[in-house]
């Protein structure tokens, strides 16, 4: 059984793809923080922090993004609209490095962020669906989705300001917006994965230019994607057809995998940061699945011995050379949750860890089985 902590109360202008979450490193007792639309930071047992739309640079774990829906009334109820900024945070820094509060006496303290700087997008290309930074690098490149707008913003010294570097939009018929998108940690950084209704494309951010795209990457909006972190070519998508499908972005014909394991949308997908055989899925049937995609993994076969490299006292016993490969499936499916499951994410600090979140804000805290993490290991 997972670690159940209570969650941040919705209101009723928080669109659920607000919700999110992601463990980081809190010292020798780890905590989380909460974003509610009042923008304060609420602080209990574990740290609630990055996700894939509310994200932290690498070079100072104190700054992140948030994408925050603002409702925006007027006389005529048909006006009303909501609307999703995003701006960049600072958080405020640890009371007494090394303190062990309790959790009841952490959660009942709330912390003011400070506005460094707004992502000043909204009325220029609509409302933001998603903020991610670069992943590696000085941290000072952003890119932020709006409506069909792709904008790479450019922060200047201390965060306080952020200029728009250059920007690319979605061009075709109706009304064209992005769901979801993804920095690649490989090729330099140079590449953006984007999710617009069935279709994903890549970018090339010193163009802006598309190099890929597969237009029916699933059979209904595509909710979220992910890159292998050991791979470079390869990609994770999920969606409202309740599938979630790996590609090679060298050849987007077909996927490589697919996984139909949920019974309803599913809005997350993530590999783990070290082993990424291990893929992490959320959906609306408030489900959390863990999966096992060895074969299209960076060590399909687990670690590889050529019996070339063996020397006469090593040779490899008969029982080594018949016992067969890994192979792909379900792992372990969590069911702590009592309603939509609508964000996952690995910790950064300890590979075996992951955090799942619903939208009744039940924030559920799991580990990797022991027996596949020795498995895995050995």
């Amino acid at each position: 059984m997972g670690r159940s902590v209570p969650g941040p109360t919705l209101r009723p202008f928080l669109p659920p793809s607000s919700l999110s979450v992601e463990l980081l490193q809190g010292g020798p007792s780890s905590s989380f923080v909460a974003f509610e639309e009042s923008h304060f930071l609420r602080c209990g047992p574990w740290r609630l922090g990055r996700h894939p739309h509310l994200p932290r640079p690498v070079w100072d774990g104190n700054v992140l993004c948030t994408c925050v829906g603002v409702a925006l009334t007027s006389l005529s109820l048909a006006d009303s609209r909501v609307l999703t900024c995003a701006a960049v945070w600072r958080m405020p820094e640890e009371s007494e490095p090394g303190s062990h509060e309790s959790p009841d006496e952490s959660s009942s303290t709330a912390h003011a962020l400070e506005l460094l700087c707004d992502l000043d997008s909204v009325a220029a290309h609509g409302s933001v669906a998603c903020v991610v930074w670069e992943p590696t690098g000085d941290g000072t490149r952003v890119i932020s989705l709006a409506d069909n707008h792709l904008l790479l913003w450019d922060l200047q010294a201390s965060s306080s300001r952020a200029l728009l570097a250059s920007s690319a939009s979605l061009e075709g018929k109706g009304q064209l917006r992005f769901t979801s998108g993804r920095w690649s940690p490989h090729h330099n950084c140079t590449q953006v994965a984007t999710a617009n209704d069935t279709a994903v494309r890549g970018w090339d951010t010193r163009s802006m230019r598309q190099i890929y795209c597969m237009e029916n990457a699933h059979g209904q909006l595509v909710r979220d994607l992910d890159f292998n972190p050991n791979k470079q070519y390869y990609l994770a998508t999920c969606g409202d057809d309740c599938k979630v499908k790996f590609w090679d972005t060298r050849n987007v014909a077909e996927p490589v995998r697919t996984l139909e394991e949920h019974s309803h949308w599913v809005w997350n997908v993530r590999y783990n940061h070290s082993h990424d055989q291990l893929v992490l899925t959320g959906s609306s049937d408030s489900r959390v699945i863990l999966s096992n995609m060895v074969s299209i993994s960076s060590e399909p076969f687990g670690h590889l011995v050529d019996d070339d490299d063996l020397s006469d006292q090593e040779e490899r016993r008969p029982e080594d050379k018949s016992q067969e490969p890994p192979q792909d499936g379900v792992i372990a499916t969590y069911e702590e949750h009592e309603d939509s499951v609508y964000a996952v994410d690995w910790s950064s600090a300890d590979p075996w860890l992951f955090a799942s979140l619903s939208y009744d804000g039940r924030l559920v805290i799991n580990r990797v089985p022991r027996a596949l993490k020795y498995h895995i290991l050995l």
